[in-house]
């Protein structure tokens, strides 16, 4: 069994089932560049971004608007590998964040562009830096089947100024783990981990889960291990946000240089 500290397994032999480097345009076969889009409108959901010679930057910029009012303050912009809601008005949809409720503000398609059960996701990111932000990255379930498949895996979530700030120098603090959200079966267990690196360069976080364990790594090292884990189809989120209300240079960013995934057990080909 695996420990915070030992190295992390290497990676299947075989090519990677999903993989962008995020060089020329933002493909629209893997990426959905809106923010859970069924719960607000378009113009709040859409990601700002653009390609850089290293990835792409996920930016936060003056005029943008929050995500949804009942949220405020909360600017983001995210990449997803798919979306899912119900009908205009409905509550059925990917991800029901709120206890009190939300509806359907923009109906739209299923898409399962990559949307794994178990298997291993690595991520390269460098986070923002800039005040009030947090740059992070989760799988979470897709409900399209059922609204009890609705666990997340949070494989980080860094704030701006706990890069830095962990316990050396040259170190993060980060948190890491299991939301159960409206999944009976899971319970939450989330952590803050400290690990040995500026988040604010390009790093490689690493997940993998399945038969009921979640591993979480950092740079190959792991850093947690929860002995729980989502078994239904799970989308992956890229995200930067303010969380805080408007203040400092516009624009604030984080890069997202590559990604790689390989669901368990192999995807078949296409027919």
């Amino acid at each position: 069994m695996l420990s915070p500290g030992d190295p992390l397994p290497p990676p299947p032999d075989r090519a990677a089932d999903f993989a962008d480097d995020f060089a020329g345009p933002l493909s629209e076969d893997r990426w959905v560049a809106h923010y859970l889009p069924q719960w607000t409108t378009p113009e709040r959901s859409a990601a700002r971004c653009r390609a850089v010679a290293r990835g792409i930057e996920l930016r936060i910029e003056a005029d943008q608007p929050d995500w949804r009012p009942e949220d405020a303050p909360l600017r983001v912009s995210n990449l997803q590998t798919g979306m899912f809601s119900g009908p205009l008005g409905s509550d059925v949809g990917t991800h029901r964040h709120r206890p009190d409720g939300v509806t359907v503000r923009t109906p739209v398609p299923t898409r399962l562009l990559f949307a794994p059960s178990a298997g291993r996701v690595e991520i390269e990111v460098s986070a923002s830096r800039d005040l009030g932000c947090m740059t992070a990255a989760w799988l979470i379930g897709t409900e399209h089947r059922t609204p009890a498949e609705a666990g997340e895996i949070c494989v980080f979530e860094i704030d701006a100024e706990a890069i830095g700030a962990g316990d050396r120098v040259g170190s993060t603090r980060a948190r890491v783990g299991i939301k159960a959200h409206g999944d009976g079966g899971l319970t939450t267990d989330m952590a803050a981990v400290s690990v040995p690196v500026d988040a604010g360069r390009r790093h490689t976080w690493t997940v993998i889960w399945g038969d009921g364990e979640t591993i979480v790594g950092c740079e190959g090292v792991v850093v947690r291990v929860v002995p729980q884990a989502p078994d239904y189809p799970l989308f992956l989120m890229l995200d930067v946000f303010e969380v805080a209300p408007p203040a400092g240079r516009y624009p604030k960013s984080a890069v997202f240089h590559a990604v790689r995934g390989w669901e368990e057990p192999p995807a078949r080909p296409a027919s």
